[in-house]
């Protein structure tokens, strides 16, 4: 019996969510980090309402121990959405419903934390022979900048896996994967022909760091399974990158990304991302912002020693 052919339609969302969240401890010890409320949903929404925005309806949340919020979040809560039928609060009852109602979702278990690479690896059986994105929960991308659907387009033109890359000050390169790029001839898209995890101060190969969003080809899969732990001790999805960039075989191409990216996996930049996405709210923004300005103008008083203003 023939095996199916592989599809090159991508349908499917991979989102890694089995991190400890320590840097937020202990507001994490007993929520996921993924359910930090950002305005007012959890930011894990965020991400998968960016998948669904971009035509992805399949989804594998990689899940660990103490996520089980994350699934109630995307189920229905009966006993919640009858008494908010019983009081005839029809808008808080579409926003808990459309949570649930937002693409099928899926779940599995990486079983120790052994890294990004380990925990694509866990999609494998989920995703089989098909082209899928992979979702970083950290990365907030603005819905107004549709990386995603850029990403691919890509794909479909090149094939390969596609990695999105934003531009960094040197001096935080280190944070991050870096690419060594080669333009394609086509405007914001660079082929990468090296990755290197978190290079030590001034051996970056470039001022592009890989973002958290990327849409891989399945052979990916197969370079995995025998990636040696890396950096850390884990297995690092930029490795299997590397040798795939190194191949020729399955190109990796990149997306130069210039838009509105939120990165909730620092305390303080979680911060400004609240702020600013509550700026521009619908419904709370202009509220918010008349407070914002008042409060700023206080501040600069207190800080002038302005007449009447007690410190």
């Amino acid at each position: 019996m023939s095996s199916c052919p592989p599809s090159t339609t991508v349908t499917k969302a991979v989102i890694p969510a089995a991190g400890l969240g320590t840097r937020f401890l202990p507001a994490t010890k007993a929520m996921p980090k993924e359910m930090l409320p950002v305005v007012d949903q959890p930011a894990i929404q965020y991400v998968v309402e960016e998948a669904v925005g971009a035509g992805l309806s399949d989804l594998l949340v990689v899940t660990g121990r103490n996520k089980r919020p994350l699934e109630d979040h995307f189920d229905h809560a009966w006993e919640l959405e009858e008494a908010l039928v019983r009081k005839g609060d029809e808008r808080r009852l579409r926003s808990v419903r459309e949570s649930a109602a937002l693409a099928a979702i899926h779940y599995v278990r990486q079983g120790a934390p052994a890294g990004l690479g380990h925990a694509v690896l866990c999609a494998e059986q989920h995703v089989g022979q098909e082209p899928f994105a992979v979702l970083l929960g950290d990365d907030l991308i603005d819905p107004r900048d549709p990386l995603l659907t850029r990403m691919i387009e890509i794909r479909e033109r090149f094939g390969g896996s596609v990695v999105a890359l934003m531009e960094t000050d040197p001096a935080s390169i280190h944070l991050y994967g870096c690419a060594r790029v080669e333009p394609t001839g086509r405007d914001g898209v660079v082929r990468v022909t090296d990755l290197v995890e978190k290079p030590a101060p001034g051996q970056a190969p470039s001022s592009y760091a890989v973002i958290g969003r990327y849409l891989l080809d399945p052979a990916v899969f197969g370079v995995l399974r025998r990636t040696p732990p890396g950096r850390g001790g884990e297995i690092q999805l930029t490795d299997a990158l590397r040798e795939l960039a190194h191949s020729g075989d399955t190109p990796v191409h990149g997306v130069l990304f210039t838009g509105r990216r939120y990165d909730t996996g620092d305390r303080a930049e979680y911060l400004r991302t609240i702020v600013r996405l509550a700026y521009e709210h619908e419904e709370l923004g202009p509220g918010f912002r008349q407070w914002l300005a008042e409060f700023m103008d206080t501040r600069r008083a207190v800080a002038t020693g302005g007449p009447g203003v007690a410190a």
